[in-house]
């Protein structure tokens, strides 16, 4: 067995520890593997685009662009979504699937997996480049060679917004592409592994899935699907190379992602079931070459993930039971389905060049066009609570969040440790706020009402913030998550500390900080004008939502948190904290409720509501519901800081008490002598006593005097 080049071992950082992965070189068959990957996804989409581009002209509407345009789209595609893919999975295994070296540098499995993140990378950026005049050209109708003169190319880049959507998957490709090719230490897996989640954000966001009805639905489980499936094909990659190389951990590694494969493929299968409905009525999938796709692209996925089922009970039980296994077969097994990836990966791009076929019935409202749905009337109370539109984003995460929680409870529960019945109702009813603020009438009016809008963000930011905190998550796992022990490879309880005690938590929990963006975002985002360019976009949408959250999170976890914090504030500073930054939260809906400018005027009046609405009226709402909502976070804040101030005198006091029984209450035992002694009489000076002490004075000066001189 071949040991590690020398520079890469260096690279690598294995000098600062003395745990070496003899890993062999799995570069031949892995260049094999992802070179049939782009070849099979490039053909697949060639194909389906060859039998569905006459339908796709007819239900456009626009020119005949040409054999490269009509071609290059989708083999482009399919060839950037693949890359992209691998890079995802290589930053996802170097964080999670193998642990780093003792002193937090990567081993050799983790760099190598970083170093195809960075290949994967680049070549997702650059086909995200070639994607903006090929987009301008499928868009236009004009030639591919025509859209390139410059003039065309950057007058048309203004005017077609999936062009920009592919420029923004440039940058965060390149992005990630530059801190993989120099991250050497664990940490900084995880800056790759966020930009490599960023640069599918573009891609998710437009296309059919951003467009005409029910595009807010189509969008969230687009993100879904895209990611799940990213995960899930560069991730098995990865791990068949790292595999086949006999790396040190990887049993552990195939385990890892045999856990993480599962749950992706039932993220897959409810998005891509949820899209495809979304996009066109169950009928029309026997019925239409849209359909057909459709179904095409699930076969794969099913096929692919029946072979994972095959993994799991044979080549993975086999590698995780046996000192020899025999790894041929789980790579053949791998290659297979990594082929059928490709292949659905190849139906995907080619459905992104076929247009639904309701986009060319469907009489979409403005309200439909810019929201995704149709308002049926006025906000009244009985709307705001049941006319319920579930949000796939944030009501998926709420009821995952309330399983997760309780069912680290109840492994307590079965180990016989108690657990406080008030964080879990805390952390619940945060769940159940959130669901509200996100899924019910008022998640449901929100993008169409300033009030409405504005009710949910002082949930996020407000009300469900508080909540999670008081229902002490981190301490729940720490004591739920058994430790991976000595000798053995970080899980996920040594990450959780390890985050803790990071220098980037650190920094994100100083009070200016948290002060600064709990309280100014507000003034930056609606009397600064932010929300006015963003408001119409649903990927604003989504960022605000989670700013909100975090922001919130981040601020009460510092003034009531239970959990272990990286900094730690005396009840003094964080009564100082909580007094110094709402105030400032209540002015901030005063100053909304007297603005004369209307916030998002141009965006609310295109909506076209079909029932009168007084935007000036509903902004003044807007501002009361923040002004009013200030207060009651504030008295559940005060009254959980003074509950914890009294809890932690008594602690001390116990602690205090136990002390002294050990030691016979000797502290007190001294300060009472010490009392006696101050307070016991002093006895009377004779004469005597105090000439002989007058003498013995004397006759020290005079020694210490005659000494002097003797040392002169």
């Amino acid at each position: 067995m071949s040991t590690t080049s020398p520079t890469a071992d260096t690279e690598a950082g294995s000098a600062h520890s003395i745990d070496r992965d003899h890993l062999t070189d799995p570069s031949g068959p892995r260049r094999v593997i992802v070179a049939a990957m782009l070849v099979v996804g490039a053909v697949a989409g060639a194909l389906v685009t060859a039998a569905s581009a006459a339908t796709a002209l007819r239900l456009a509407g626009v020119p005949d662009a040409g054999f490269l345009t009509t071609y290059g789209v989708p083999v482009v595609t399919a060839v950037g979504q693949l890359s992209a893919a691998i890079g995802l999975g290589g930053a996802m295994f170097a964080a999670f699937f193998v642990p780093p070296q003792r002193g937090g540098h990567l081993d050799v499995g983790g760099f190598r997996a970083v170093r195809w993140t960075y290949v994967a990378m680049l070549v997702w950026a650059l086909c995200a480049l070639a994607m903006i005049p090929l987009t301008i050209s499928n868009v236009s109708g004009y030639p591919l060679g025509e859209t390139l003169q410059p003039d065309r190319l950057f007058t048309a880049y203004g005017q077609v917004a999936d062009a920009r959507y592919w420029l923004w998957t440039a940058i965060f490709a390149v992005l990630a592409a530059i801190v993989a090719r120099a991250a050497l230490k664990w940490g900084w897996t995880f800056v790759v592994l966020g930009l490599a989640f960023l640069s599918l954000m573009p891609s998710a966001l437009a296309g059919h899935s951003s467009a005409g009805g029910g595009h807010d639905v189509a969008t969230n489980s687009l993100i879904l699907h895209i990611v799940a499936a990213a995960v899930w094909t560069g991730g098995l990659l990865v791990v068949v190379a790292y595999a086949f190389g006999n790396g040190r951990w990887r049993t552990l590694a195939v385990r890892r992602y045999s856990r993480v494969a599962f749950w992706c493929l039932i993220v897959v299968g409810i998005s891509g079931v949820v899209n495809a409905l979304v996009r066109m009525p169950i009928g029309q999938l026997f019925t239409t070459t849209y359909g057909l796709i459709v179904l095409g692209k699930a076969l794969a996925f099913v096929v692919a993930g029946a072979i994972g089922g095959l993994h799991r009970r044979i080549t993975v039980a086999e590698l995780e039971g046996s000192d020899e296994p025999r790894k041929s077969l789980f790579v053949r097994f791998a290659a297979v389905e990594l082929i059928v990836f490709a292949i659905a990966f190849g139906f995907a791009a080619g459905l992104s060049r076929t247009p639904p076929p309701d986009l060319a019935t469907t009489d979409v409202t403005p309200m439909a066009l810019k929201v995704g749905y149709d308002l049926d009337g006025p906000p009244t109370l009985m709307r705001l609570l049941f006319d319920w539109r579930f949000d796939l984003i944030f009501g998926t995460a709420a009821l995952v969040m309330a399983i997760v929680y309780l069912r680290g409870v109840w492994r307590l529960h079965k180990r016989g440790d108690a657990w406080p019945v008030g964080r879990t109702a805390a952390w619940l009813l945060g769940c159940l706020s959130l669901l509200i603020a996100t899924s019910s009438g008022i998640g449901r009016y929100s993008p169409a009402l300033f009030s409405s809008h504005m009710m949910s963000h002082m949930m996020l930011t407000m009300l469900v913030p508080v909540l999670l905190v008081l229902g002490g998550p981190m301490t729940l796992a720490l004591r739920a998550i058994p430790p991976a022990g000595r000798g053995n490879p970080d899980g996920p309880r040594e990450w959780i500390l390890t985050g803790l005690h990071s220098k980037f938590s650190k920094l994100v929990t100083h009070p200016l900080i948290v002060i600064v963006v709990f309280v100014g975002s507000f003034y930056v985002l609606y009397l600064g004008g932010l929300f006015d360019v963003v408001v119409e976009h649903h990927s604003a949408h989504l960022l605000m939502n989670i700013h909100f959250l975090i922001s919130g999170y981040l601020f009460y976890w510092l003034v009531i948190g239970i959990d272990p914090a990286p900094r730690q504030t005396s009840h003094v500073a964080k009564l100082g904290v909580v007094l110094g930054a709402l105030p400032f939260h209540a002015f901030f809906g005063v100053a909304l409720m007297m603005t004369t400018a209307l916030i998002a005027e141009k965006y609310y009046r295109g909506l076209e509501h079909p029932w009168a609405l007084d935007l000036a009226a509903d902004q003044r709402v807007g501002g009361g519901v923040a002004w009013a909502t200030g207060e009651f976070p504030l008295v559940i804040v005060m009254l959980a800081l003074l509950v914890q101030w009294r809890r932690q005198d008594e602690k001390v006091a116990r602690r205090f008490d136990r002390k002294e029984a050990r030691d016979e209450d000797a502290e007190l035992e001294s300060y009472n002598r010490m009392l006696r002694g101050m307070n016991a009489p002093t006895a009377p000076v004779s004469d005597a006593s105090a000439d002989a002490t007058e003498t013995q004075s004397v006759k020290t000066v005079e020694d210490e005097a005659g000494t002097s001189e003797a040392g002169k």
